[in-house]
């Protein structure tokens, strides 16, 4: 059983989200509450500040990539990325993670631009990491991540999901995309699943400007040599500002790309996995290798064993997600085998299941939503699709991503698990590893 202390947690956790909650339908009733700008975050939740250095081993940055929308990213690099890559010669291998010997720093008067249009000195007057010009920087894996709170709170940014991603993206060795998506009840259904599929796209787009400011190349243009660096500073917004994301550009790997979704965030990533099967080559070079899903926000018309026997369960009950169902599903469109809420629903439309990809599912057993993410992943392995299910005892309704239960042991474990699964699809061939 859980803890005395995270019962007494759970007690309060769940009286203020019911109360936040029943605010939220009153104020959307009496205002409408309709914003297609949107939030993607509320103000009374505590936030973490962006750190574009590897101060704990991790550098973030925030990326709004959406101007007509609240829609933004927030970019976990981990410092393993600095690690040169393979073939170089072993004299430039050595202390490839000190910071006075980082790749930024050690050819910081190479040149202050480097490669991808990124002014170096201005970054480093904040301590900020630029990719060098002249070196074959290490690729990752591209994971994105979908945070959880029933649909109308937290964030990509919050305290909690900032740990939990940077956690992530060390064990398994992944540049990380939390994604900033649009909270309910301001923009309801689809808004959220359309963001998901945004950020899929627009990670494409920026493995496509990067291959695009490579193969420019040098070039003479009236018999005068114009050099690589300046044609790249051609590649720029309405306001000048360069359009490649340098950490992405030098360090990510998006034919490697991985979708995680925490409780309602994994509906969003189901979905996103979905829309990625249907759009096959045309997201080239983005390709979904596997998604997780941790306690998916799953529900349906027919209660489910343990949806009867702990309705009343941890932090998340079967009660308060109604609530938390009702913001977010347009009242016309109200039904809990919704697409969006049941993924096995007669009316689901999409690609078949065998096409899904690889898809690890997380679940606690003190959750009352595990036997329906737990009959999704059944359906999926009766068509020959990998779909394991990670049940952890004692667990409850986000163990592992919860601000409180993130410095426990088993939410470390949960991360581990994770990574071990995920380097399958992920590792490059010739450098599995062994399980």
């Amino acid at each position: 059983m859980p803890s005395v202390g995270v019962k007494l947690y759970s007690v309060f956790f769940k009286l203020l989200l019911k109360h936040r909650l029943q605010n939220l339908i009153s104020i959307s009733a009496a205002d409408g509450l309709s914003d297609s700008f949107g939030v993607s975050t509320r103000s009374d939740e505590s936030v973490a500040a962006a750190n574009p250095s590897f101060t704990d081993g991790v550098a973030t940055k925030d990326i709004h990539i959406d101007p007509m929308t609240s829609l933004t990213v927030r970019i976990f690099l981990p410092e393993s990325a600095l690690s040169p890559t393979t073939n170089q010669p072993r004299s430039d291998r050595r202390h490839s993670h000190g910071p006075l010997s980082s790749p930024a720093r050690e050819e910081k008067n190479e040149s202050r631009r480097n490669s991808y249009g990124c002014n170096t000195e201005n970054l480093e007057s904040y301590g900020g990491y630029a990719p060098p010009s002249k070196r074959n920087s290490r690729k990752l894996p591209v994971m994105l991540q979908f945070h959880g709170g029933g649909w109308v709170s937290g964030s990509s940014d919050s305290v909690a999901n900032d740990f939990f991603c940077r956690r992530i993206a060390k064990v398994c060795d992944v540049i990380v995309l939390a994604v900033g998506y649009r909270l309910a009840p301001e923009n309801r259904y689809p808004a959220a699943f359309e963001d998901g599929v945004k950020v899929l796209n627009w990670l494409g787009k920026q493995a496509n400007l990067a291959e695009c400011c490579k193969s420019l190349g040098n070039r003479r243009v009236n018999g005068v040599e114009v050099k690589k660096l300046n044609v790249q500073g051609q590649i720029v917004d309405a306001f000048g500002a360069s359009m490649v994301e340098p950490w992405l550009a030098a360090h990510g790997d998006p034919s490697r790309c991985v979708l995680l979704g925490v409780s309602c965030g994994g509906n969003i990533a189901d979905y996103v996995a979905r829309k990625a099967v249907e759009a096959g080559k045309l997201l080239e070079p983005v390709k979904v290798v596997a998604q997780v899903l941790m306690y998916p926000f799953f529900i349906g018309n027919n209660p489910t064993q343990s949806e009867i026997k702990l309705s009343n369960s941890y932090f998340y009950d079967k009660a308060v997600s109604v609530l938390a169902w009702k913001l977010f599903l347009p009242e016309k469109e109200f039904d809990f085998d919704h697409p969006a809420a049941n993924p096995l629903a007669h009316d689901r439309s999409g690609p078949p299941l065998k096409l899904m990809p690889p898809t690890l599912t997380v679940v606690a057993e003190h959750d009352w939503m595990r036997d329906r993410a737990i009959a999704y992943a059944e359906e999926l392995r009766k068509v020959n699709v990998d779909s394991p299910v990670l049940e952890y005892k004692d667990a409850v309704h986000e163990f592992a991503t919860l601000d409180m239960l993130l410095k426990t042991p088993q939410a470390q474990a949960c991360a581990e698990d994770i990574a071990i699964w995920v380097k399958k699809y992920i590792s490059i061939r010739g450098h599995e590893f062994s399980y």
